[in-house]
């Protein structure tokens, strides 16, 4: 992601720079307590943790620590970046960490619907304890992995009248290129073809639940994915585009230059805006818990979260079917009919 090109006529820039620290203010003024609520309501008020709410915890971890280098950002935009190479990269680094853990997360979340729904037998090796503490630390492993290749690139950018760590430089163009698509592939195709097909499967499935804390459920978390994906294409579609220009830039040098005037006016809008992504999710649940009834505010988010993921008494009639009722165990388990297991008010 490079910076805009510098232009004689401050104001545009000056207008843009305003917006993009109002669009990073309002995500941080939002997303951190808005997170940390999540994360307190699961730690501190949940005894017991199905998978589903294990991965909303760590997709509300990995969307704190994205949040946190907001302050950072917009004193940088407003100013220019003063922290030194070492930092910029360190922070360029934990983003995009946390961003690939995020979509690794909902992705995780699609999966685990899709199996709730459909094969609920299967998801019972899944709600296993040690499955799922390995799902999160293969996922936060390859996050590292991917977010460190963009630690070799990332520099400060002083050609401009004020620096800033928002430009990379790569050795050659093949480098770029494959750099770009790769980020672009494994960061939003790849996970966004693999939720679309579950929640398509999943969609035909949940038409004919009548349980409206499934409905709920699924709700849910496919709003985290709609608004996930729309945070994030218009940056992947700049990608794209920065792409195409690196290589039209022998055969049509003026298209080529086009498009990477293009890119770069439309960089800084796009990094901004995924920031949305990270201080939404929990509205989202806030949103959902309006509509649980509790005679005690604080308990309507834990309350949730247990409709988030199965029941124990779903649990158990999966694991312990008796011979005359195992249809309508398997019926109980895809359409959430007990509610009677949800913990009582505060």
């Amino acid at each position: 992601m490079t910076p805009p090109t510098e232009i004689d006529d401050h104001l545009p820039m000056s207008v843009a720079k305003i917006f993009i620290c109002f669009i990073l203010g309002c995500s941080f003024v939002l997303g951190i307590p808005g997170n940390s609520l999540v994360i307190w309501t699961i730690c501190g008020r949940m005894k017991k943790r199905p998978p589903t709410v294990v991965l909303i915890l760590h997709l509300a971890v990995a969307d704190l620590l994205i949040l946190l280098t907001l302050p950072i950002w917009i004193y940088s935009f407003a100013n220019h970046w003063v922290f030194g190479i070492g930092a910029c990269k360190g922070v360029v680094f934990v983003i995009y960490c946390s961003l690939y853990a995020s979509i690794f997360f909902i992705m995780c979340l699609s999966l685990e619907r899709f199996l709730a729904v459909s094969h609920p037998f299967v998801l019972q090796r899944w709600k296993k304890t040690m499955v799922i503490h390995l799902v999160v630390a293969t996922i936060w492993f390859f996050s590292v992995v991917l977010g460190s290749t963009i630690i070799p690139f990332q520099t400060i950018d002083d050609t401009v009248a004020v620096s800033q760590c928002a430009t990379r430089e790569y050795a050659t163009h093949s480098q770029e290129v494959i750099h770009l698509l790769s980020e672009t592939i494994l960061g939003f195709v790849v996970p966004f073809t693999i939720i679309c097909s579950c929640y398509i499967c999943v969609g035909k499935r949940i038409g004919v639940m009548a349980c409206p804390s499934k409905r709920r459920s699924a709700k849910l978390i496919a709003s985290v994915v709609v608004i996930f994906c729309l945070c994030w294409f218009p940056h992947h579609f700049f990608n794209l585009l920065t792409v195409i220009s690196v290589l039209l830039e022998d055969s049509n040098s003026e298209a080529s230059q086009t498009l990477e005037k293009i890119s770069e006016a439309g960089a800084w809008i796009a990094g901004a805006i995924i920031f949305i992504s990270s201080c939404i999710n929990p509205l989202l649940y806030a949103f959902s818990a309006r509509n649980i009834r509790s005679s005690a505010r604080f308990t309507k988010l834990s309350k949730l979260f247990e409709q988030v993921g199965p029941s124990e008494r779903q649990e158990s009639s999966l694991e312990t079917p008796s011979p005359d009722g195992k249809e309508e165990s398997l019926i109980s388990a895809n359409t959430g009919e007990s509610e009677s297991t949800l913990v009582s008010s505060a």
